[in-house]
C-alpha cells in the first residue's frame, strides 16, 4: 500500500457521516503498528501463520478507532498455545483470528467492538457413574429435535451437529488423587444460536443478524475496511444483554445434558467465545478465573485422542514473558500487564491446514483481502480469501505440552473418548 491517509469518514447506524481525526499513518505504517501489538505462543505451522497475517488487519482496525475516540492505539492480541484461523467468515474477514485474547482497555472504556462476533461458545462437562446406551441417547436426542423445548420463552433448536460441536463421552483417567471425580464424563459443545439476532430478551449477540443492533453500531470506515463498534450508552446495553446470553447458553446446556444424560454433576461449563468485559474478548480460549483456584477447564483436542481437564493457573508469569521474548516489546509498548493478566487457556487444538506451508504475502482487492500460501507438495501456490471451506485438520497433543511448560495450566485429568456423537 502506498500514500498517506486524507481523513476517513465514521457512519453511525442510520448512515450520518460523522467527522474522524486525520492521520499522517500510511495503511503500511499502521499494520506495522498492529504486528508489534501480538504475542504469538502458538505452533509453527499453518494455522499460526494464517493468523498472525490476519490479525494485523483487525488490531489495525481497532487502533485506528481509539484513535477517533481520543484513546492510545494500543489494541493487544495475546494467542494461546492453539491459535488458528477461525471459520467463521465475517470474523475472519473483519480481520480476526482464533485461538487468543484480544483486548482493546481495560473494561472501563465504553465501547464493544462488533466484528469479533461473540457467541458465548462453551463446552459443558458432566460427571456420571455409567456409559449411557447409545440407542436411547439417539432416541433422546430425535426426541429433543423433534419437540425442541423453550428456555425462558425462546424456542430452542440445537446445534450438535453443526461446525466442530459435538457431544462427547469419556472414561476419566484421573491424573491429581486429590481431585474428585467420576468414573465417566460427557462434554457437551455447543453455543447459543437463537441470540444471534434480536429477541424479545435484547438486540441480538451478532450485528449482521440484527437491524437493530446495526441501528445502535457505529461503523467507521478505516484504511482496512469497516469496523462496527457500541458507544456510551448502546455499549452499556450491550454488555447487559450479553450476560444475560452468556447465563442463557450456559442454562442451554444444562438443559441438554439433563434431557440426554438425567442427573449430572457439574465439572466445568465454561465460555470459551465471548466477552470478559467491554474491552476484551476471548476468542477460542478460556478465561482463567483468578478467585477460583480449583476450578477446571476442559481442553479437548480431536475424536480420536484424550481431551483433558485442567486447573488454570495467573499468567504469563514473568519467567514466561521473559522466555518467550515479550518483555522488552510489551514493556515499550505500554502492555506488558496485558501479558500479565491474559489468563488465558486453550480450550482445543485448533485448525492446521496441512497442504498449506506459509503464506508468503496479502493481497487486496475491492475490499477483500487474499492470501498467497505455498503448499506443501512444491508445485505451485494457492490463494485463499478465507479459509472456512479450505481442508483442515485439528493439532495434537502439542497444543497441551506447550500448555503446561509455559505455565497456564495443570492437567488433573484425561477424558478417553469412547462415543463421539454428531447429530
Amino acid at each position: 500500500m502506498e500514500g498517506r491517509e486524507q481523513g476517513a469518514r465514521r457512519t453511525s447506524g442510520q448512515g450520518k457521516e460523522i467527522d474522524s481525526v486525520e492521520t499522517d499513518m500510511s495503511p503500511e505504517e499502521r499494520l506495522e503498528r498492529a504486528r508489534q501489538h501480538i504475542f504469538s505462543t502458538g505452533a509453527e505451522d499453518s494455522g499460526t501463520r494464517l493468523c498472525l497475517a490476519n490479525m494485523p488487519y483487525g488490531l489495525a482496525k481497532i487502533h485506528y478507532v481509539q484513535e477517533q475516540l481520543g484513546y492510545p492505539p494500543d489494541a493487544t492480541f495475546v494467542g494461546s498455545p492453539d491459535m488458528t484461523i477461525t471459520r467463521n467468515i465475517g470474523r475472519w474477514q473483519a480481520g480476526f483470528g482464533y485461538g487468543g485474547k484480544v483486548s482493546w482497555g481495560e473494561g472501563d472504556r465504553e465501547f464493544v467492538v462488533l466484528d469479533t462476533k461473540p457467541n458465548c461458545c462453551g463446552m459443558l462437562v458432566g460427571a456420571i457413574d455409567d456409559l449411557p446406551d447409545i440407542p436411547q441417547l439417539i432416541e433422546r436426542m430425535a426426541e429433543m429435535q423433534a419437540d425442541p423445548p423453550e428456555l425462558d420463552g425462546v424456542p430452542l433448536t440445537w446445534d450438535f451437529a453443526e461446525g466442530n460441536h459435538f457431544i462427547d463421552i469419556c472414561v476419566v483417567d484421573r491424573l491429581d488423587p486429590s481431585v474428585d471425580l467420576p468414573p465417566y464424563t460427557f462434554v457437551l459443545h455447543a453455543a447459543g444460536n437463537e441470540l444471534r439476532s434480536a429477541t424479545s430478551h435484547g438486540p441480538g449477540l451478532y450485528w449482521d443478524f440484527s437491524n437493530g443492533l446495526r441501528h445502535m453500531a457505529q461503523a467507521y470506515e478505516t484504511p482496512f475496511g469497516p469496523l462496527r463498534v457500541l458507544e456510551g450508552e448502546h455499549a452499556r446495553e450491550y454488555m447487559e444483554f450479553y450476560r444475560y446470553a452468556d447465563s442463557f447458553t450456559k442454562r442451554r446446556r444444562l438443559l441438554a445434558g439433563e434431557r440426554l444424560f438425567g442427573e449430572f454433576r457439574v465439572i466445568a461449563n465454561e465460555t470459551h467465545q465471548g466477552l470478559v468485559n467491554a474491552n476484551e474478548v476471548i476468542l477460542g480460549c478460556h478465561h482463567v478465573e483468578r478467585d477460583a483456584p480449583g476450578k477446571l477447564y476442559p481442553l479437548m483436542l480431536r475424536s480420536d485422542i484424550p481431551g483433558y481437564l485442567l486447573r488454570g493457573l495467573p499468567n504469563f508469569s514473568d519467567t514466561a514473558i521473559e522466555a518467550l521474548g515479550f518483555t522488552g516489546r510489551a514493556a515499550d509498548l505500554g502492555v506488558l500487564h496485558r501479558l500479565r493478566q491474559a489468563d488465558l487457556l486453550p480450550h482445543g487444538a485448533g485448525y492446521v491446514l496441512p497442504h498449506i506451508l506459509h503464506v508468503t504475502r496479502v493481497l487486496e482487492r475491492a475490499g477483500r483481502r487474499y492470501f498467497e500460501c505455498d503448499t506443501v507438495n512444491d508445485r505451485g501456490r494457492e490463494v485463499i480469501s478465507h479459509p472456512r471451506d479450505v481442508p483442515h485438520d485439528y493439532r495434537g497433543r502439542s497444543v497441551v505440552l506447550s500448555t503446561v511448560e509455559l505455565g497456564l495450566g495443570q492437567i488433573v485429568a484425561k477424558l478417553v473418548p469412547v462415543r463421539v456423537l454428531k447429530t
